[in-house]
C-alpha cells in the first residue's frame, strides 16, 4: 500500500471536516482538517485504546473532537458531516474492531487502522520506512518500497509491549518490592515509587509494603506506565533505573532489527517515550534513528484520505 499522496491535498468530498484520531492507552489526540488540507484545530482527551472498552473509546474521541472545535471557536457540525480516520491501540483484535465500527455514533465515513500503522504513515508521510512506537504500549511496523508491511511486537500487556511505559513501570514496581523485602538495595527510584504509592519516610516498613501492594494490585497498564517518568528522572543517579532503561533500549533495537535486518530503511522512534529513551539506544540504531515527519493523527488522516479517494474513484467508474 502506497500512500505518499494526499498530505494537505484537496479532496473532493461532501464532508465538511476530516479528522485524524490517534488513540492510545494514555490519551487521545485529534487533528481536524478541511477537505483542502488546511488545519483547523487539535484536541485531546483521555485514553481511547480499545482494551478499555469500545464505548469508552468513542466517548474519548467525541470529547477530544469537541475540545478541538472549542479551541477553534467553531460550532461542531453533526457527525454525519465529518469523516473520521482512526488509528487505535487494540484494532488488531477483530472482535474489538467490529464492536468499535458498529458503535459509530454517526460519522459520515470511518476508516480504522492500528495505531502502529497510522504512526508509520505519519512518521514517513506514507513513504517506505520503519517505526517503533513507544508509549503506554509498544509496537514496531515497516512499510517496504514494494508496499508490503510487517508488524513486530504489539502483543500487549503483560506478556509483550517491551520498552513501553507499562513494561518499564512493571519492572520498576518489581524493583521496589524487592527493596522493601531486603532483596535489593534501595535508592532514589525506590523511594520515589513508595511515595507515589502513598507511602514514604513517615510510614513504617509494614505500612509502605501495604500501600505498594494495594497500588500494584489495582494497577493496569496505564497506571504502571505512570511510573515510567520516575524511572527516566532517576536514571542519572540510580543504578536500577539505569538498568531498566538500558534494557528498554536493547528491546527497541531488537524490534528494529526484526523489522529491517538490512538496516536500509529510515527508522523513526515515535510516542511519548521516544525522546527520553533515545539516549539509551545501542549503536548503530542510536545514530540512525530520525524524528518522525508527522504524528499518528496525521497518519490517520492519510489513511482516511486514501479510503475516500478510492471510494470516489470506484463511484465514478
Amino acid at each position: 500500500m502506497r500512500l505518499q499522496k494526499g498530505v494537505g491535498v484537496e479532496l473532493k468530498t461532501a464532508y465538511e471536516y476530516l479528522i485524524g484520531v490517534d488513540g492510545g492507552g494514555t490519551k487521545t489526540h485529534i487533528r481536524v482538517e478541511r477537505p483542502d488540507g488546511s488545519h483547523v484545530a487539535d484536541g485531546s482527551s483521555g485514553p481511547s485504546a480499545l482494551m478499555h472498552g469500545t464505548g469508552k473509546a468513542w466517548d474519548a474521541i467525541v470529547t477530544a473532537l469537541d475540545s478541538a472545535f472549542q479551541n477553534a471557536g467553531i460550532s461542531r457540525p453533526p457527525f454525519q458531516a465529518i469523516a473520521a480516520g482512526c488509528g487505535l491501540s487494540g484494532v488488531n483484535n477483530p472482535l474489538w474492531a467490529t464492536q468499535f465500527t458498529e458503535q459509530n455514533p454517526g460519522f459520515g465515513a470511518l476508516a480504522i487502522g492500528t495505531d502502529a500503522f497510522t504512526t508509520l504513515l505519519g512518521a514517513h508521510l506514507g513513504q517506505a520506512g520503519v517505526v517503533v512506537a513507544i508509549g503506554t504500549g509498544s509496537v514496531g511496523e515497516v512499510l517496504r518500497p514494494d508496499g508490503s508491511r510487517s508488524e513486530v511486537g504489539g502483543w500487549g500487556f503483560i506478556t509483550g509491549d517491551e520498552a513501553s511505559g507499562g513494561w518499564i513501570g512493571l519492572r520498576a514496581a518489581n524493583h521496589v518490592e524487592r527493596v522493601l523485602d531486603g532483596r535489593a538495595v534501595g535508592g532514589p527510584l525506590a523511594s520515589a515509587i513508595v511515595r507515589f504509592c502513598g507511602g514514604g519516610e513517615t510510614c513504617s516498613a509494614s505500612e509502605n509494603r501495604e500501600r505498594v501492594v494495594a497500588w500494584a494490585n489495582s494497577a493496569n497498564q496505564s497506571l504502571f506506565a505512570q511510573l515510567a517518568p520516575l524511572v527516566v528522572t532517576h536514571a542519572g543517579q540510580d543504578e536500577a533505573a539505569l538498568a531498566i532503561l538500558r534494557k528498554a533500549g536493547n528491546e527497541i533495537a531488537q524490534i528494529a532489527h526484526a523489522l529491517d535486518p538490512s538496516q536500509q530503511l529510515p527508522i523513526a522512534l515515535c510516542g511519548g517515550l521516544a525522546v527520553p529513551l533515545q539516549a539509551y539506544l545501542p549503536e548503530p540504531l542510536k545514530s540512525r534513528a530520525i524524528s518522525p515527519r508527522a504524528n499518528a493523527a496525521t497518519g490517520a488522516l492519510l489513511l482516511l484520505r486514501q479510503q475516500l479517494a478510492a471510494k470516489s474513484v470506484g463511484e465514478t467508474t
